[in-house]
């Protein structure tokens, strides 16, 4: 998990906000404490904090820029077949300085533009800039696993992972009263919305570019497909030996690392399953899990425990009381307050 933000300005009172990006920065620590860094041009700035997963050299630190430093890039996520375009790319003639996924996405953006996006097995959000045509290329995987959020005025744009970093910027805020009601009623915010009027989350499997405050573009680069051919018949077998093969396939590609890797393991089927494919293709697997010690009707880490032991992780409890669970809630609450602070939105 890394973190990404930045502004795009379109006139000098867009560009006053940049004052607040380390700040914005800053917030976003947690997501990567590894390396913090911004590249800031005069309209557009970009900023990101790293977790180290791939080619953990600094080489591979962001913001990252490509040997004419034209483009610059920040990313947050993974890609599980940059190897194999990385070998694409190389045939076509492209070099390589680090090992890393992200110069594999800001190569391929730079040879086949937003088709690259096409190509990616991954999750991912990203923030491409090329200074010579001064546009701004946002970007965010297929489902949205990775998040998003864009605060747009008459005088820039912003964008960041999350939404305190967003915050820091300290545009005006308000309430989207639509919006509350709809959590109030359903417990969750429709796709593109947000608590706050003008700030909206980028659909997954979209493309954003910017190049001036009227030349802003969004288009799908994925949709879920209709089904236009008669279905596979397979037999009850054969439903088995796919979905098997599908399974882990996803789980393998989700293991190519540089630092221990881990898994979830709440005790149920998901997660069993998850550990039970990994442990084949790893050795000493970390596994973590979650249990409440004052709430036994809820507590699953004793199964947990039981598929730890049976295949050989290295298995982690975390042992939660109602005390701590209040505590965490006390902290959201402050955390909630804290964006009304100065304002009147309530």
């Amino acid at each position: 998990m890394c973190g990404i933000t930045g502004i795009y300005a379109f006139n000098e009172i867009g560009r006053f906000h940049s004052i607040h990006m380390a700040n914005a920065v800053q917030k976003l620590n947690k997501r990567g404490p590894d390396a913090q860094n911004m590249s800031l041009h005069h309209f557009v700035n970009l900023g990101h904090t790293r977790l180290s997963i791939l080619d953990l050299s600094s080489a591979a630190n962001q913001p990252m820029q490509d040997e004419t430093d034209r483009y610059t890039i920040v990313f947050n996520g993974e890609i599980f077949n940059f190897q194999e375009i990385r070998k694409k790319l190389e045939e076509l003639g492209d070099t390589f300085r680090t090992n890393s996924d992200t110069e594999v996405l800001l190569k391929a953006y730079i040879r086949w533009g937003s088709d690259a996006l096409s190509q990616m097995n991954g999750f991912f959000a990203l923030a491409i800039y090329d200074s010579q045509t001064e546009e701004l290329f946002l970007a965010r995987d297929r489902m949205g696993i990775k998040p998003l959020l864009i605060y747009q005025d008459g005088d820039k744009i912003l964008f960041a992972s999350e939404m305190k970093a967003l915050l820091a910027y300290n545009f005006e805020r308000e309430l989207d009263y639509n919006a509350l009601y709809a959590y109030l009623q359903f417990n969750y915010l429709p796709p593109q919305a947000t608590i706050f009027k003008n700030v909206r989350k980028l659909p997954p499997g979209h493309y954003m570019k910017i190049k001036g405050r009227d030349k802003i573009e969004t288009h799908a680069f994925y949709e879920i497909p209709s089904p236009e051919k008669p279905r596979i018949s397979l037999d009850y077998e054969a439903q088995q030996k796919k979905l098997y093969e599908l399974l882990e396939n996803s789980v393998q590609r989700r293991l190519i690392s540089d630092v221990p890797l881990g898994c979830f393991l709440s005790g149920g089927i998901d997660s069993s399953v998850i550990t039970a494919l990994a442990s084949k293709h790893t050795t000493q697997l970390n596994t973590f899990s979650v249990g409440y010690r004052d709430e036994k009707f809820f507590d699953e880490t004793s199964y947990a425990e039981l598929v730890a032991k049976k295949y050989k992780t290295n298995h982690t409890t975390f042992s939660l009381s109602n005390y701590d669970l209040y505590e965490g809630l006390f902290d959201m609450l402050d955390y909630i307050d804290e964006p009304f602070a100065d304002s009147s939105a309530l």
